[in-house]
């Protein structure tokens, strides 16, 4: 009777949760360019947003596994949707208050929200897709809801911003009042509800000999949370700092630019959807090799193409003439789409019941997000905007040694059975 199950409302509901994720972690990129011109702030400054919002993992990230073990999925994304919407209302009053700090503080309160979302969703998609080919064809589709939430996003707020005179917090209230409609409906929805509880933890005997063992005992693990924090910082810091330079260097329209890195998003999105459809059959693995090859070659020709080489975008992207670089780089939006998908499920392939503290410590790593485009944007304001992409090109490196060496299993002598 159990094979019977169907899981079917509960993929759903995580595919809703990878929406949301990807709206509110969105936010920062197009704000980015809003507080530059409101504050006068530089590349550093400008990208304290996804600072804020990625330093939250680093606080929350071992909190949020250890809600998932204690009170469950369900629970724990409750709770992390109406952390969400008070964070995104501080970021409504920020634009009530003119303030730069109030602003940061909503991205810093949201981040405890998408890092206990990241938390619930990946680890439940991994096992309800049966962990393996599966468990990442399952995260390659949250992925692909994921990224439709990040194309908006910058279409969005980029059109919302208006002339560069009047640009201010307040113009992107349309989209922080979606956000939070978002996160009211999904309260709304996982109350009513049913969702497994596979990694809940039982009650044991105090007496029990407490495990010797943990996530950390495993090689691999430590790893891929290395190539997860490098990661979601190479997955910001490509398209953030391209909007930067289309609208700070080159004088992009905020709005034709935001429609050149929504093109980022939505080529993660087309990747995702290839990946998935292809997930059962080819592994995360040969994947993560071919994506991070190919995002290195691209990358490496975008750093050293002339800003003269350049070309002139369709109507529909406001008919502009851009640096080649600038298409390369939105193009790697295909390399990044697959990569979340299969290092997570590299990273807790064979962790069995360690599985639930590994997201955990997994999401702990997100913070990654936040630090290298701070510390692209430094490099950014002590070179130029496309030098700082060499410290891009450093990460995928690592991700290619990820992918070959570092995601073999080497500790299979640990017990991981209940």
């Amino acid at each position: 009777m159990e094979q019977k199950t169907s899981y079917k409302l509960p993929i759903a509901i995580m595919f809703a949760l990878f929406f949301m994720i990807a709206f509110v972690t969105g936010l920062p990129s197009p704000m980015g360019v809003i507080v530059a011109k409101q504050f006068g702030a530089s590349a550093f400054e400008s990208q304290l947003g996804f600072f804020a919002n990625f330093i939250a993992y680093a606080f929350m990230g071992i909190p949020a596994g250890l809600m998932l073990k204690r009170i469950g999925y369900k629970k724990t994304a409750m709770t992390a949707v109406t952390v969400g919407f008070v964070g995104v209302g501080v970021q409504f009053l920020s634009g009530v208050a003119g303030s730069f700090a109030v602003y940061l503080a909503g991205a810093f309160i949201c981040g405890f929200s998408v890092c206990m979302l990241n938390t619930v969703v990946n680890p439940m998609l991994n096992t309800l897709g049966g962990g393996g080919n599966k468990g990442n064809q399952l995260l390659l589709f949250g992925g692909a809801s994921n990224s439709i939430g990040a194309t908006i996003v910058p279409f969005l707020v980029g059109y919302l911003m208006g002339a560069e005179a009047g640009r201010t917090i307040e113009k992107a209230n349309p989209a922080l009042f979606i956000a939070m409609a978002i996160f009211a409906v999904a309260f709304a929805v996982l109350a009513f509800s049913k969702i497994p509880e596979p990694h809940m933890e039982k009650r044991v005997d105090k007496a029990a000999t407490p495990d010797k063992y943990g996530p950390m005992s495993f090689r691999h693990f430590i790893l891929g949370t290395i190539a997860i924090f490098i990661y979601v910082g190479v997955e910001i810091g490509l398209p953030s700092t391209a909007n930067l330079y289309m609208t700070q260097q080159l004088g992009i329209d905020a709005a034709v630019a935001g429609s050149i890195v929504g093109l980022y998003w939505l080529l993660m999105l087309c990747g995702r959807l290839v990946g998935g459809s292809i997930g059962a059959k080819v592994s995360s693995r040969t994947m993560m090799i071919f994506v991070s090859t190919a995002g290195l070659a691209m990358l490496a020709a975008a750093i050293l193409l002339p800003a003269s080489t350049a070309v002139t975008l369709p109507a529909s992207l406001g008919g502009v003439k851009v640096p080649v670089s600038i298409v390369l780089i939105v193009l790697c939006g295909l390399c990044t789409s697959v990569m979340w998908g299969g290092i997570f499920n590299l990273a807790v392939e064979g962790l069995g019941k360690y599985t639930a503290a590994a997201s955990g410590i997994f999401m702990v790593m997100v913070c990654g997000g936040g630090i290298i485009p701070a510390l692209q944007g430094w490099v950014a304001d002590m070179t130029d905007y496309v030098a700082s992409y060499w410290v891009i090109f450093a990460c995928l490196a690592y991700l290619l040694y990820y992918a070959t060496l570092g995601c073999k299993n080497v500790n299979k002598d640990i017990p991981v059975e209940e």
